[in-house]
């Protein structure tokens, strides 16, 4: 059986989704009068946006179709997660940059069903 091969420009697009929303989850923990300024929701955010960007490199380098599939369904319950925290705190580019990164992982899982499906046809 070939190993999936994963779309570098998915896991890409998926890390520096995960990477600006880690950057603009800090801006507004640190930053005075944003409203959510050392709040515990903030700090959540930007915990789980961490944790997005190791998934995201993970995925990159994963070889193995079960651990494949288990990190695509925890990428996509993580992104709804930050998404719906990010409302929350209302901010809305958090749940942009999240829409993002689903793109790149719906482009990572057809170029790799692509990828697969060629090799072993």
């Amino acid at each position: 059986m070939t190993p999936f091969r994963s779309s570098p420009a998915g896991v890409i697009l998926l890390l520096a989704s995960a990477v600006v929303a880690l950057a603009l989850a800090l801006y507004a923990y640190f930053t005075p009068l944003t409203g959510v300024t050392g709040t515990l929701g903030a700090l959540a955010v930007i915990v789980a946006c961490a944790v997005l960007a190791v998934m995201a490199f993970s995925l990159g380098v994963a070889g193995n179709h079960t651990s494949r599939i288990t990190l695509c369904v925890l990428i996509v319950l993580l992104l709804l997660a930050i998404c719906f925290a990010a409302l929350l705190l209302h901010r809305w580019w958090i749940c942009v940059a999240m829409g993002v990164g689903l793109v790149g992982l719906i482009i990572n899982v057809v170029r790799s069903v692509r990828a697969n499906r060629a090799a072993h046809a």
